[in-house]
């Protein structure tokens, strides 16, 4: 097992995010990857530090995976709810549990905020990824999601 661990991203870092985020969209049919949003978004998040987190996995000195996560107001829950997003870890340091340690992290800083749920999307072309999440745990909702772009 590989040596890391995790903590939160700083703008330095957000280049090699950057740069992760276009691996992680190559395979979104709904979409192009276009790095000049993928940076002002990831810069977004770091200024939202009261309700946002995006949380980096360091092994010697490199970013080999990452995770965004957003508090969002839950009127089912009437609590906070964890909007995670982005979660990818580099292809050479998949099944070690690096991913699953980045969720637990990020799980346990929305849990420590006040949320009582967590929520994500997968590509359903994304069979690995969803093996990853069911295996985890994580359940499968009914909610057909619909985006309108404005």
């Amino acid at each position: 097992m590989v040596n890391f661990y995790i903590d939160s991203a700083q703008p330095d870092d957000l280049e090699t995010l950057t740069a992760l985020l276009q691996e992680l969209f190559s395979i979104e049919k709904d979409f192009t990857a276009d790095p000049t949003k993928q940076l002002a978004g990831l810069q977004q998040l770091l200024a939202e530090s009261q309700r946002a987190r995006i949380f980096v996995v360091r092994h010697e000195g490199k970013i080999i995976g990452f995770c965004c996560v957003q508090l969002v107001i839950s009127t089912s829950q009437g609590s906070y709810s964890a909007w995670i997003e982005d979660v990818i870890v580099a292809k050479d340091f998949r099944g070690q549990g690096i991913g699953k340690a980045l969720l637990n992290h990020t799980i346990n800083w929305a849990k420590q905020q006040g949320a009582t749920r967590a929520q994500l999307l997968v590509d359903n072309q994304n069979t690995a990824a969803i093996h990853f999440y069911q295996k985890a745990g994580w359940l499968e909702t009914q909610l057909g999601v619909r985006q309108f772009f404005i």
